[in-house]
């Protein structure tokens, strides 16, 4: 039989483990976002500047909102026209259904794959995750957020979704941009408090 000292021991590791892989996963997020503001200084056809990634705001990070999702592929599913916000379209088609789970909430999401890029082989093996959650138009942004990722990342039938890396389409900062809109698939009845906020400066119009 173990001694109390011994179980008081290895209660506690396993605590300051624990704590450990939160203060990683959190600092990981923050390495994360501020390589996100970087690419938009970078990138030709960012809507900001230097100056406006200050305005970028996100929810705290948050550990619970990394998931582990249960994959669906969708084989049979035919391509589709899914509107912009713009007015125009870009042809998709459902790749998979992912299932997860938060808290006891059980919930599911499509990932589509867009068509009108998949001869460039940069996007071969993109997918693209759209979605809308109660958080709209409180305290993100009311258009819906996103997440990528690609084939390589599905398992065993299992991906790694982490909400805190979602991002909104460039329509949240300025006008005259093509962003999907999130198909009804993808329109969740659940608040999900993680991820990028709404933009904290007028958009640009």
């Amino acid at each position: 039989m173990k001694s109390i000292s011994t179980f008081v021991f290895s209660f506690f590791s396993v605590a300051i483990f624990a704590q450990s892989h939160i203060e990683n996963f959190e600092a990981d997020i923050w390495k994360h976002r501020k390589a996100y503001k970087e690419e938009f200084i970078d990138h030709r056809g960012s809507p900001l500047t230097a100056a406006d990634t200050g305005f970028i705001d996100f929810f705290k990070p948050e550990h619970s909102w990394f998931l582990i999702g249960k994959v669906s592929l969708t084989p049979d599913e035919k391509e589709f026209e899914l509107p912009t916000y713009s007015g125009k379209t870009r042809t998709y088609r459902k790749y998979a259904t992912v299932s997860l789970e938060h808290k006891g909430t059980h919930f599911q999401l499509s990932l589509y794959q867009n068509l009108s890029i998949q001869k460039d082989t940069a996007y071969r093996d993109y997918l693209f995750l759209p979605f809308t959650d109660l958080t709209n138009g409180e305290t993100s942004y009311e258009g819906g957020r996103y997440l990528d990722f690609s084939i390589g990342d599905i398992r065993n039938e299992t991906l790694y979704v982490d909400f805190n890396k979602c991002y909104n389409p460039y329509c949240a900062y300025s006008d005259g941009y093509n962003c999907p809109v999130p198909p009804a698939d993808n329109r969740l009845q659940i608040e999900i408090p993680a991820g990028e906020k709404k933009f904290k400066k007028e958009k640009k119009h």
